[in-house]
Parts: C-alpha cells; sequence; structure tokens
C-alpha cells in the first residue's frame, strides 16, 4: 500500500482518503461551513480551495474536473455561479479555520472551516493602498477619489486607512492650492500686459 506524502492518511486507504475529503468540500460549500477535526479542517482548506479557483476560471474544462470530485451537480452549479464569482477579486484564503476545542467523548480537537466573506469595495481600496504604502519598489501615488473615501469610511478601523485619507486631504489642499497660484500669475501677467487676459495660455498676443 503506497504511503502518503504528507502525514498520516485519514482513512484506512488512499481511495477512502479521496472520498472523504470530496464529501467534506461538498458539505463545506453547500452549507457554507462545517465543524470537523483539526486533522481534518487542515487536510480540506487547500483541498476546497482548488476546487474554487477552478469555479473562478468558469470554463468548461473547470466543471468537469470539479464534477470528478464533488458529484453533487447542485452543489457545484452553486460553486460555479456564486461562490466562484464572489472571489474574483481575492487571490487565495477563501476559508477560514477557527478552532472550537476538544470534543466530548474522545477529547478530539474541534474546529470549524468556513468560506470567507468577498472583499467590499472599502476594504479591497484600502488593501491595495497598504500593499503599496508596504512596498519600496512600487512608486507612491496619490489616492484616488474612491479609495480616499473609502479611506474616510474606515479611518477609525485601521491607522493605514487614516493615514490614506490625511494624505488624500493633503492633497486635495495642494491641489486648491495649485490653482490659485495659477490664477494669481494669471492676473499679474494681464496687469503687465495692460489689462487683457489671454484666453489660452502659452498664445501668442496680437496688437
Amino acid at each position: 500500500m503506497p504511503t502518503p506524502t504528507k502525514g498520516p492518511r485519514l482513512g484506512g486507504s488512499p481511495a477512502h482518503e479521496r472520498l472523504l475529503l470530496a464529501n467534506l468540500a461538498t458539505a463545506l460549500f453547500e452549507h457554507g461551513g462545517i465543524t470537523t477535526t483539526e486533522t481534518k479542517a487542515k487536510r480540506l482548506r487547500p483541498y476546497a480551495e482548488r476546487l474554487v479557483t477552478f469555479a473562478k476560471r468558469g470554463d468548461l474544462d473547470s466543471r468537469r474536473r470539479v464534477l470528478r470530485v464533488v458529484r453533487d451537480k447542485s452543489v457545484v452549479h452553486v460553486l460555479f455561479t456564486e461562490i466562484g464569482p464572489r472571489y474574483a477579486n481575492r487571490d487565495g484564503g477563501y476559508t477560514r479555520i477557527v478552532k472550537l476545542g476538544p470534543r466530548k467523548g474522545d477529547n478530539a480537537p474541534l474546529a470549524r472551516i468556513e468560506l470567507v466573506e468577498a472583499m467590499t469595495v472599502a476594504q479591497e481600496a484600502v488593501s491595495e493602498a497598504e500593499r503599496a504604502r508596504g512596498s519600496r519598489f512600487i512608486p507612491r501615488r496619490r489616492p484616488t477619489g474612491a479609495t480616499a473615501e473609502a479611506a474616510a469610511d474606515l479611518a477609525k478601523e485601521s491607522p493605514t486607512a487614516a493615514a490614506v485619507a490625511a494624505e488624500a486631504a493633503e492633497a486635495a489642499v495642494e491641489q486648491v492650492e495649485a490653482i490659485a497660484s495659477d490664477d494669481d500669475a494669471a492676473v499679474s501677467d494681464a496687469a503687465v500686459n495692460g489689462g487683457a487676459v489671454d484666453d489660452e495660455p502659452g498664445t501668442p498676443r496680437t496688437e
């Protein structure tokens, strides 16, 4: 009998282990979360996330590969139409494991594995800002309007969001000052040229 490469197998044979993981993945996608032992939850996590990656692709080949594991067509339909599009903007990390403590009877450590919620627009903006500020190889850019609004909404929850909101406010003040300085320069040029303001900067004046 072949020996598994990573730790002891869950069932009595490799086929038993594949069926056990397939049933756990089916229940996870059907109910959104299941309670099992920590060992099974840790083995199920990469197995289920790989199926979610296939669902994100959404093509026929990916659907057929998932159907080899999840035999329930209704669960596969939910996986490809609801769960996969939910994580379109998320690169991995589709599940979380929460430890629940020992089980009564055999004292086995229990855990709950569940699908995480999709990232909102505000959370995506803040995470993008955090990635940009946390890397010295990425040139810093001024936050856009959507990023500034999202950071202002989440300023109390995240110090990085508060910093992004403050930076956006400073950028707005600098923009207003730049516009004011341009207006002052136009007025001074008009005074020098005899009180006439050019319609477009840089165009030669005709006498």
